[in-house]
């Protein structure tokens, strides 16, 4: 049933359908997965009401090969909110979404298909790649040039096919995606929002472009962002060198020595700094030092970022070797010597302020090297000239690596886009601040990071990238009649005609044959960040700035998004940037929570990914276990906590959705079964509260609506791990213990003296099994939906699917229970009791069918009014035949415990006879 008004009434109607013979988790996901297609059973209504939708911004994956069971882990944790929302009568909008431009894709299709973009090739409509999946990695060299467009052509062919995988692991792990609702970052309307936000972002001079030192990945050949850094430990030497002082009349005098692990930087030099307090070098600042080898003139002068217990106190700047020597050179207005080049390698000619002989003839020997070749000469040279102190010491050190990289970065100028993030804009920065105040942490912890990363910020966002595959620039530059291009007054295109492709598209007043000629116009070749894309994933999914009626009612009944879920590693990148741009552009938050996942570790606790090869993929587990066992897996962990990859935790999950099918079908055949134990018969029941009027049923039914109370308030509080430990270890007590001890009652059995239960004790236990397991199928359903919906369809046969049916409330179990105060926890005593008779049985190491001619047991006595509650139950689930003396425990003894029963005397009768 529906049940939608079941909150509110106080029964519950079942509509029982015939019983498989045998019960298992195989074949569950194929079945139930079919159905949920031809059903559209999460499919997105199209509500417009805000207030009845729950909208959800779903990480899209990026697609790069395969998925590990890391995402698995963090998926399932958004899919069981989902389906939580959705059984609690909200329009669920859960999209799905595919990252396919960037660099993971571009060096998957490099490797897949051997080949690399040469962007003066013309596009070749019938090219064909020379390799198809090879197994080998292609080495540059030996891959095929092709042209940029013959290049996204492969990037889109491969992605597809990538996806397809991507979306059957989803679809079989049971994600309640609505997989009509799916986008990619590369696609149409993604690259329209893309580019209208940018747009939009210039005409308020939030984005602009600039010359500048920044961040370069030689392998990649792209400027990279603050939020992509990885720092990361590398081996490396400090050499101590020496510089000379200038004397009054220009010749070289005495020493002063810096140490430095980059000295093959020294033509590049163009100070030497130390702090203002530092005594050691107060009275050089304002003199000049001659390099060592290259003979230029350098300032020793003064800033406070230098560090005096560092070294030798004294550092050379040059342009540049890393950020410091950036703020140094901003700070001070020094000369820029640039000498590394985009290709890591040094520059092929001379500098101009090389002018010393042995100075020109030393560049020339490493004019074109790699920096570890060129170091190399320089050592070499410094040693030569006496101006190497002693022996490089090894030693090593924290350097910046693009995240994705191999290679330390190098600092190059060029000419690049930024986007106003408050790393500049203090205002910008304090308003970003308060709105990750405003919101929801989960768990709350994890606010510190965003609010420590933005805080931290130096500079704004770099979301200009020299690749291929990716959202272009809409933007050209005109070219004046000198063949200069003007960068300072871009062309740019009307919102009405995005997206566009300005290597392809002519701008408006232009033709085709004026492209890259004086008085024409270039088109800007960069590409945007793939976060700059990504970022925009709520305006993408909810049709931002789309025209049309239905987008703009899509659009208010959407944004702002209930729910991010995604990693705690991406906050800085992501979350933020997503903050970023929803304040800019819609001056409010994009979401109203975020729900930030931990990592999954392999054995030795080291975190799971493929550049460690420690990954486990995750059909594996789903092959081997069943998919439920897996999501029960990944829910037990709690959000923001790493978590390992574990087995035996799946064998629990497992074990636990087979229990819910083998419980569920032994209750619903009680009563249905034939005289060779088929249930073959559909059957109609009505569950009444009032019908619950037996003391331990309604122990029972009072510890339900505690443990739905409990576990409804865990999931509004995206505490899915504490609702689901909840659930579960209540499901366990009422299988093991209630249903145990109810089981011949619910048969309707006589007692070992012929006694039958009463029509009222038999309907009470009937009632109790079937308000309990339907329960217990909408309580589990989000985190074990194959098993909840095979048990659903026994007991709501064409009634819709359980992840349609209405989260339980605890009223109706409430007026079931009844005034339950007065007997104590009837269920919690009776079931010790029935475990202290059959502890007897263990120790004597007989049959559990023998039966029990007289026992004493000892316990607390505010305790013995709930067993004696439950005694006939008790003592027929523990085959007493006699008589049990009920005794208050000796508190003084020291065996006693008020939680435990102690058995203190039994007499056993004769195990029967085996047939």
């Amino acid at each position: 049933m529906t049940n939608e008004a079941q909150a509110h009434e106080l029964s519950v109607s079942a509509h029982l359908t015939p019983l498989p013979d045998k019960v298992g988790v195989e074949g569950l996901e194929n079945k139930w997965g079919e159905t949920w297609e031809e059903q559209q059973t999460y499919a997105f209504q199209g509500t417009r009401d805000r207030k009845a939708v729950y909208s959800i911004d779903t990480p899209p994956p990026t697609v790069s090969g395969s998925l590990h069971v890391g995402h698995v882990f963090s998926y399932t944790h958004t899919d069981v909110i989902a389906r939580f929302k959705r059984m609690n009568g909200f329009d669920v909008f859960y999209p799905m979404g595919w990252d396919d431009n960037g660099l993971p894709t571009e060096r998957r299709v490099q490797n897949y298909f051997g080949v690399r973009v040469d962007t003066s090739l013309p596009y070749d409509p019938d090219f064909k790649p020379p390799f198809e999946g090879t197994t080998k990695k292609i080495q540059a060299k030996d891959q095929v040039p092709v042209s940029r467009q013959n290049f996204i052509e492969l990037c889109e062919r491969l992605t597809s096919e990538d996806e397809k995988l991507f979306e059957k692991l989803w679809r079989t792990l049971g994600l309640s995606v609505d997989w009509k609702n799916t986008y990619h970052t590369i696609g149409e309307h993604p690259r329209r929002v893309a580019q209208k936000a940018f747009l939009r972002n210039l005409s308020r001079g939030q984005a602009y472009q600039k010359e500048a030192p920044g961040l370069w990945d030689v392998t990649f050949q792209t400027a990279v962002a603050q939020a992509e850094l990885e720092s990361r430990e590398y081996d490396g030497f400090y050499h101590k060198v020496a510089f000379h002082l200038v004397n009054e009349d220009g010749t070289s005098g005495d020493p002063i020595y810096i140490e430095t692990t980059r000295p093959e930087l020294l033509p590049a030099c163009v100070a030497l700094i130390a702090h203002p307090d530092d005594e050691r070098y107060q009275k050089f600042f304002g003199k000049e030092v001659y390099s060592p080898l290259f003979g230029v003139k350098v300032p020793v002068v003064a800033h406070t970022a230098a560090e005096m217990d560092k070294g030798a106190g004294i550092a050379m700047c040059c342009t540049f070797g890393d950020v410091t020597d950036v703020q140094w050179w901003r700070d001070l207005s020094l000369p820029t010597r640039s000498i590394i080049q985009r290709n890591g390698r040094l520059s092929m000619t001379t500098p101009e302020w090389i002018t010393s002989e042995e100075g020109i003839a030393l560049f020339e020997q490493i004019a074109g090297k790699t920096t570890f070749s060129a170091r190399q000469i320089i050592v070499d040279a410094l040693r030569e000239s006496g101006d190497l102190d002693g022996e490089p010491t090894p030693t090593k050190r924290m350097t910046n690596f693009y995240e994705k990289g191999d290679k330390p970065l190098e600092i190059v100028t060029s000419r690049q886009w930024y986007l106003s993030n408050g790393g500049t804009d203090r205002a910008l920065n304090a308003e970003l601040i308060e709105r990750g105040r405003e919101l929801d942490f989960h768990p709350d912890f994890m606010r510190v990071r965003y609010e420590n990363w933005v805080n931290g910020l130096n500079g704004d966002w770099l979301i200009s990238r020299q690749r291929f595959f990716g959202v272009p620039f809409p933007l050209w530059y005109p070219i004046n009649a000198d063949g200069e291009v003007d960068y300072a007054h871009p062309l740019t295109p009307s919102e009405d005609i995005l997206p566009i492709d300005p290597t392809i598209d002519v701008p408006a007043g232009y033709t085709e044959d004026q492209r890259d000629m004086p008085n024409g116009f270039t088109a800007e070749k960069d590409i945007m960040d793939t976060w700059a894309t990504s970022s925009l994933t709520p305006q993408i999914v909810t049709k931002w700035a789309e025209p049309g009626e239905e987008n703009e009612a899509l659009f208010n009944a959407t944004f702002p998004m209930d729910l991010r879920p995604q990693g705690q590693d991406i906050i800085r990148t992501w979350l933020f940037s997503s903050v970023v741009r929803a304040h800019l552009e819609n001056g409010k938050l994009p979401w109203a929570h975020t729900a930030l996942s931990g990592w999954i570790l392999d054995p030795d606790h080291k975190k799971m990914s493929k550049s460690k090869g420690n990954v486990v993929v995750p059909a594996e587990p789903i092959d081997k276990f069943g998919a439920d066992a897996v999501r029960y897996w990944a829910a037990s962990a709690r959000l923001g906590t790493d978590a390992a990859y574990e087995i035996g935790q799946m064998k629990i999950g497992r074990r636990l959705a087979i229990k819910l099918l083998n419980a569920t079908k032994f209750a619903l055949a009680i009563g249905r079964e034939d005289e060779n134990h088929h249930v073959s018969s559909s059957a109609a029941a009505t569950w009444n509260a009032s019908d619950v009027t037996n003391p331990l049923d309604r122990s029972v039914m009072a510890h339900l609506a505690d443990v739905i109370d409990t576990a409804t308030k865990a999931l509004n509080d995206y505490d899915h791990a504490r609702a689901l430990e909840t659930i579960e270890t209540f499901f366990w007590q009422f299988c093991d213990d209630y249903i145990e001890l109810a089981k011949n009652r619910a048969y309707g059995t006589a007692d070992s003296t012929g006694n039958l239960p009463s029509e009222s004790d038999i309907l009470s236990a009937r009632t109790t099994l079937g308000l309990g397991l339907d329960a217990f199928a909408r309580l589990l359903a989000p985190y074990l939906p194959y098993a909840s919906e095979e048990v659903y369809s026994w007991l709501h046969e064409s009634e819709g699917s359980v992840h349609r049916a209405v989260w339980p409330t605890s009223e109706l179990y409430r007026e079931a229970a009844g005034d339950t105060a007065s007997a104590g926890d009837v269920l919690l005593w009776a079931g010790r009791a029935l475990a202290a008779l059959r502890k007897i049985k263990s120790e004597a190491k007989v049959s559990m069918k023998t039966p029990i001619l007289s026992a004493t047991l000892a316990l607390d006595a505010s305790a013995i009014p709930a067993v004696e509650a439950a005694s006939a139950d008790i003592y027929e689930a523990g085959k007493v035949t006699g008589t049990v003396e009920l005794v208050a425990a000796d508190m003084s003894a020291e065996d006693a415990n008020s939680e435990e029963i102690t058995v203190t005397a039994s007499e056993l009768g004769e195990a029967p006879a085996k047939k």
